[in-house]
């Protein structure tokens, strides 16, 4: 490190850079110490600490007795940190802070006020030209309102906190990991994705600087996307250790840029050994079931409500986000400032006129709004006002003057998470004596959970004589907005945009009357063809379709029936790839889950999506207890989507929530093809919302950016055709068959039912799905928090073959051993290229090609394990005389 690291005295002072310092690569500790508990909105020091711990008793001391921690370092830090234990694999302790605003009840002004000097202190140590064009980024959940209190005092500095809620239609701009977290998990969702992409300083703010691996990742992961010169670090409480402290420099020499370290105080935390295990033990014991008369932990449905329940409506000022999931901007903070004092005026006035001490209570990652309100609220009127969170951390309460955490209020979440159900908590708020409590939620929390018996409002009245909700409008970009609207009554069509279009069209075809699945398992948006006569010879197709008479959509190939020696291949294959196939199903459910929504619609693209939609939803279901709604669709190369499928989509459910499935990429035609017929969809009818990122099991082109892996391997569901996807054909659009008004076609061979492998395929898979959770969750923070962006050279090395072989005709090339399989059993196939070295994953194409006499080509350096060629130029004298190809 080139230069020294700067200490300063006093918190409420302002650090100023050291003359004559800073290469590029550089770290400096800007560590300022208040001498009393807090720090006023005018920076100056008060010694307001609320609802803490008794006077003269360290909140910490019960924990530091019992496990032998030790917190040594500034005097103030027994003020600022008390001690708890929690339930975490990763860290039994617990440091609560008493001037953050989430565990503990305090002054709003305090809480705002540290913030806020933490800003002013970061302004000073960058100067006012780098400080204007700073952008602040906050850590979900703990730091969301601490970082943008740190926005306010570095003002102008746009604001923007990670979110672990992912927002339909949003797409992430990063990710990165907190290890030791219970929720590890954020994502950051700008609605300007130039917010990250300038080259001003960054401000990372978190409430503390524990082992600096959080901050790594961070860094890590944006500068990669996003390179910049200066990083400034800003917590409230440095707790390193000595061997972690070093690690921040390291890195930055690393990467070339210079780190700055803000905090309030700084201090280490001492543990004894087998300190994890301890508590642990001490967790279990306080825990279990005791015959105690008073028990500080208050689950959901115990007790009876004694106080009152009312609403209070803010007046939200339009177009102001509720915070900084999405950017917080300098006109944004003008215009809050200007509506909040009404909206305090709201409050008081719906308030009891004797209540002496009130309580704001925030929702999660709802801090800096309910805080603002707090704060606002303890200007207009003479209550005691205290401010705290919810949170989703579980701590253990108990009920002693020397432990951080007294009493705990037990909940159900109601805000729908994308993880699924689970408690929620909110400390040190019973037996606190407040008169009143306002609890603020967002919109997206305001749901009938939220008020059934056991919720939040619910169990404050338990404890608490009045209890106000204020709900803060959810904001949502303005770009994901324009979507049709959601009919209140399930089923119920919207009335149709074309008058000359039928208002019903019919409901999805359901197994066992068509297909070997179960009825909730899919429901084909198709026609049923079954007693059409659609199959034709292979050779006789591929002329037609090659000299432009017939469209490949407009007939079928004979269906294949397997050999025995095939069969075996297939069931080999299936018990070698079962566990990486539930690796893939289950990592591509969660990066759905969390980016795409909590609650998707899957809507496989018939039919080779169609068994990973199963198995996908199969997934939902053993991990978070979902039950998926799962469409199967028609798209057909150079015709598009069906569109009659897309309306009756938009009339059942929110666009925005369909994602559509397919098992795997190739070259990328029809993640194309999707794409323009959505555009065109849009332009004909008016429905916005579809998103055409299609979600597959394995994308070997590098075309998507959802998939559970981008290898190329053998998925047993290529290898046959209907008897491994529920006896369905592959999808058939002709004009004398399917009208304007009609689902395209497909048929159901129940003559196959005897063959049928469709149901043990995906038995086999998910006879995994436990095996492989650990793996899949590992897998999933990976592709989360890596750039996906496609690379489409799955498309070049297509169009490079083409034109090597001379084909020139890149819909001709079917790369990957899927698309390859399908070759061999549907077209005339000319020759297989295979990545030499390639083993298992391609014995059944070596053994259809022996049986069809196609040549196996070895190719040093190719992107697949393998690509087919269709015969090119194909008629039926370029073949001998039993119809297999010749060489050329």
């Amino acid at each position: 490190m080139t230069g020294s690291a700067h200490a300063e005295g006093n918190a409420g002072e302002r650090a100023e850079p050291e003359a004559g310092v800073r290469s590029d690569s550089s770290v400096r500790s800007d560590r300022g110490v208040g001498r009393d508990h807090g720090v006023g909105p005018d920076g100056g020091v008060s010694s307001d600490r609320g609802v803490g711990p008794d006077r003269g008793v360290w909140s910490g001391s019960w924990v530091a007795e019992r496990l032998g921690v030790e917190l040594a370092g500034d005097e103030t830090l027994p003020g600022l940190l008390g001690l708890a234990l929690r339930r975490n694999p990763k860290r039994a302790h617990l440091l609560v802070s008493n001037v953050l605003g989430k565990h503990v009840p305090q002054s709003p002004a305090v809480v705002y006020g540290h913030g806020v000097a933490l800003g002013r202190r970061v302004r000073g140590l960058l100067g006012d030209g780098e400080a204007g064009r700073a952008v602040v980024l906050g850590y979900a959940e703990t730091a969301t309102g601490l970082g943008h209190c740190v926005a306010d005092g570095l003002r102008p500095a746009a604001y923007l906190h990670s979110t672990r809620r992912p927002v339909a239609g949003v797409a992430r701009a990063g990710g990165f990991e907190e290890s030791h977290s219970h929720a590890t998990s954020h994502l950051l969702l700008p609605e300007d994705p130039r917010l990250l992409a300038g080259d001003g300083p960054l401000v990372l703010v978190d409430d503390e600087f524990s082992t600096g691996n959080t901050v790594l990742n961070t860094v890590r992961a944006l500068h990669e996307r996003y390179p910049r010169k200066r990083y400034v670090v800003v917590a409230l409480v440095d707790t390193r250790s000595p061997a972690d402290a070093g690690r921040l420099e390291e890195f930055a020499r690393e990467i070339g840029a210079r780190v700055d370290l803000v905090t309030a105080a700084s201090g280490t935390v001492r543990l004894p050994p087998g300190v994890l295990e301890k508590g642990q033990e001490l967790v279990a014991r306080h825990e279990a079931p005791a015959p105690q008369p008073a028990e500080p932990t208050l689950p959901y449905g115990s007790g009876e409500p004694s106080g009152s329940v009312a609403r209070v409506g803010l007046r939200w000022p339009d177009g102001v986000p509720d915070g900084g999931r999405h950017g917080f901007t300098a006109a944004h903070r003008e215009r809050l400032e200007a509506a909040l004092p009404g909206m305090a005026s709201r409050i008081a006035d719906a308030l009891p006129a004797d209540a002496r001490r009130v309580l704001v209570l925030g929702f999660e990652e709802l801090m800096y709004a309910p805080l603002r309100l707090a704060l606002a609220l303890e200007e207009t009127t003479g209550a005691e006002v205290r401010y705290s969170t919810t949170t989703r951390s579980p701590v253990l309460a108990v009920d002693d003057p020397g432990y951080a955490i007294r009493t705990r209020l037990v909940f159900p979440a109601h805000d729908d998470p994308a993880d699924g159900p689970g408690e929620r908590y909110a400390y040190n708020v019973a037996g606190a004596g407040f008169d009143a409590a306002v609890a603020v939620v967002d919109s997206a929390a305001d749901t009938p959970a939220l008020h059934a018996t056991g919720g939040l409002p619910d169990r404050l009245a338990a404890h608490v004589p009045h209890v106000l909700l204020a709900v803060v409008p959810s904001y949502v970009p303005s770009y994901v907005l324009p979507v049709p609207p959601v009919p209140q009554a399930p089923h119920a069509p919207l009335a149709p945009q074309n008058p000359e279009r039928p208002s019903m069209l019919p409901e999805p075809l359901r197994g066992p009357a068509f297909s070997s699945y179960a009825p909730d398992e899919v429901g084909w948006l198709l026609q049923d063809l079954s007693d059409v006569t659609l199959e034709a010879p292979t050779e006789e197709r591929e002329e037609a379709i090659q000299r432009g008479g017939a469209h490949y959509a407009e007939s079928l190939p004979v269906e294949y029936q397997p050999s025995e020696q095939y069969q075996q291949l297939f069931h080999a294959a299936l018990d070698t790839s079962a566990a990486r196939l539930a690796r893939a199903v289950g990592a591509v459910t969660e990066v759905v889950l969390t980016e795409r929504s909590p609650r998707p619609v899957l809507v496989s693209l018939a039919r080779a999506g169609t068994p990973v939609g199963i198995l996908m939803r199969r997934w939902a279901q053993f991990r978070h207890g979902l039950d998926l709604p799962h469409y199967a669709v028609s798209i057909v190369r150079g015709r598009g989507i069906d569109a009659n499928a897309l309306r009756w989509l938009a009339a059942h459910h929110d666009p925005a929530d369909v994602v559509f499935v397919d098992g795997w990429t190739g070259k990328g035609a029809i993640t194309r093809e999707l794409a323009a017929a959505l555009r065109d969809f849009e332009d004909t009818d008016g429905v916005t919302g579809f998103d055409p990122e299609i979600a597959v099991l394995a994308d070997p082109g590098s075309c998507v950016r959802t998939y559970g892996t981008r290898d190329d391997f053998l998925i047993p569901s290529a290898c046959l055709n209907s008897t491994v996807s529920g006896l369905i054909s592959r999808t058939v659009l002709r004009a004398d068959l399917v009208g304007p008004h009609d689902f395209h076609g497909a048929k159901f061979y129940r003559e196959l039912a005897g063959a049928d492998l469709s149901p043990a395929f995906l038995d086999a898979v998910c006879a995994r799905f436990p095996d492989v959770t650990d793996a899949v969750d590992a897998q999933a923070k990976e592709l989360l928090s890596a750039d996906r962006t496609p690379t489409w050279e799955g498309w070049a090395a297509v169009e490079r073959i083409s034109e090597e072989y001379g084909i020139h005709d890149v819909n001709l090339v079917k790369p990957g051993v899927g698309e390859t399989t399908r070759v061999m059993l549907r077209r005339v196939p000319w020759k297989v290229l295979a990545r030499a070295g390639a083993g298992a994953d391609l014995d059944h194409v070596r053994l259809l090609a022996e049986q069809r006499g196609v040549p196996v080509e070895e190719v040093d350096g190719l992107p697949y394990t393998c690509v087919g060629l269709i015969h090119p130029q194909y008629t039926r004298g370029a073949t001998g005389a039993d119809g297999k190809a010749v060489a050329r």
